[in-house]
């Protein structure tokens, strides 16, 4: 039985043409590699389950996939990332979608059942619901998530299933940190590629991808000014470094940073920011962002702390960072003021406004990373695909990083498409980085 198709209004199929048309002019790489995909062929017959935000730029590394004879069942990786025009686009050109903008719950696990009942050879993940779904399936784990799936999938060999797949990836840091539990855990059944691990992402899409688009989305749902304002980012990984940078850049007039890592936190101080805890940084702030992967980073205590207008931004993959039942306990009213801003009246009778519910607040409030970032990102996707079919049998059971040599190539293609030269060594260099004889 194939996948369902399911999307918003079919009707917007051309203006989603016209959204990845534009995203196209600004991929050149992973149209170098779907240039190569259409001629070899290297994914023919494939089966893709992917859970992938479903963008403009997602539809670009989609027709690479199926231009390298791959059949792809997409299912969206957050409820409110779904453009629906290009959701439309995609059916239309015969890829599985079962995707649309505002999926409560049940329709969402249902779209990962869907994306599940191609019986995939390859994985493709961001955030890990396909393959945490997927093994609670096979190991019989009986939570919403799995009935919702079997809504669509029944009852079927997921044993059987498993054991056919090749191999998964994972774009994310959130969906890395999930799988390398399920390895530590030894449940992992197949091999995945922890595509965030690779350079040409993780320095890009992190830093300067979140960076821009966290706040592409904070100034689109609130066209508040940020000059004079006193923003907290919570946690300077590559993702918080961006966003720091980027409030900075934006003319906040201090940049607070809260973070557990002691190393993290060191560099954010050399790198001029300030660093204290949230409770302290509660009482200050105007602009609250969570980049962290982890739960409750924002909860009651701070909550009570904060002054009134604050406006709380989530920019990591689920809606757990800023815990929403504590604000909403601790409210008498509450009310959407905008198109994505919920206003909270507190007890204590401020206002807290809350974006995107707490979701990922550049996707659910803008278009997500800007184009070219992702040409990165996705080419690295689409190589790792390539890697696991050209390794199949040969890697085991674990979590691997993209080998170098494709993730430099990647960073090579990108260069050469910007028209940037870069310097190659001499013979004589390349001795001497290699000799342990030549000194002082």
């Amino acid at each position: 039985m194939c996948p369902q198709v399911k999307v918003k209004d079919p009707s917007l199929a051309e203006r989603g043409r016209l959204q990845i048309e534009w995203a196209e002019r600004h991929m050149p790489v992973l149209l170098k590699i779907r240039e190569r995909f259409s001629k070899e062929r290297p994914l023919e017959g494939l089966k893709i389950a992917a859970s992938l935000h479903v963008t403009k730029e997602t539809a670009v590394l989609v027709r690479t996939l199926v231009a390298g004879g791959a059949s792809v069942a997409l299912a969206p990786c957050n409820p409110l990332s779904t453009q629906d025009d290009v959701a439309a686009a995609l059916a239309e050109e015969g890829v599985y979608v079962y995707a649309w903008r505002g999926m409560n719950e049940r329709e969402y696990y249902n779209a990962i059942g869907n994306a599940l009942s191609i019986e995939p050879d390859i994985t493709m993940d961001d955030g890990a619901d396909i393959i945490s779904t997927f093994h609670k399936l096979v190991l019989k784990i009986e939570d919403d998530a799995t009935r919702y799936a079997k809504e669509i999938l029944g009852e079927r060999d997921f044993e059987k299933m498993i054991s056919k797949v090749i191999g998964g990836t994972e774009e994310t840091t959130t969906g890395v940190i999930r799988i390398k539990a399920m390895e530590r855990d030894g449940v992992l059944r197949y091999p995945v590629i922890a595509v965030n691990e690779s350079y040409t992402k993780y320095l890009f899409d992190n830093r300067y991808g979140t960076g821009q688009s966290t706040w592409d989305g904070i100034l689109r749902a609130t066209n508040i000014l940020v000059a004079g304002k006193i923003v907290v980012v919570a946690g300077y990984g590559w993702v918080g470094r961006g966003v720091a940078m980027r409030a900075r850049g934006l003319g906040a007039r201090r940049v607070i940073v809260t973070e557990v890592n002691p190393l993290r936190a060191l560099e954010a101080v050399m790198d001029g920011f300030e660093v204290m805890p949230m409770i302290k940084a509660a009482e200050i702030g105007d602009i609250f962002i969570t980049a962290t992967g982890n739960m409750k980073v924002i909860r009651k205590e701070h909550v009570e702390k904060m002054k009134d207008g604050a406006i709380l931004a989530n920019t990591g993959h689920f809606n757990v960072e800023i815990w929403v039942p504590d604000i909403e306990e601790l409210a008498v009213s509450k009310r959407e003021i905008r198109p994505g801003v919920t206003e909270y009246t507190l007890r204590n009778g401020r206002r807290i406004y809350l974006l995107a519910e707490g979701r990922l607040v550049n996707l659910a409030c803008a278009e997500g990373h800007p184009s070219e970032v992702m040409d990165m990102s996705f080419a690295n996707q689409a190589l790792a695909v390539e890697y696991l079919v050209k390794n199949r049998g040969k890697l085991e059971r674990k979590v691997y990083k993209l080998p170098d040599e494709l993730d430099i190539s990647v960073a090579k293609l990108k260069l050469d498409a910007m028209g940037v030269e870069i310097d190659q060594l001499t013979e004589e260099q390349k001795k001497y980085l290699s000799s342990w004889t030549l000194g002082t």
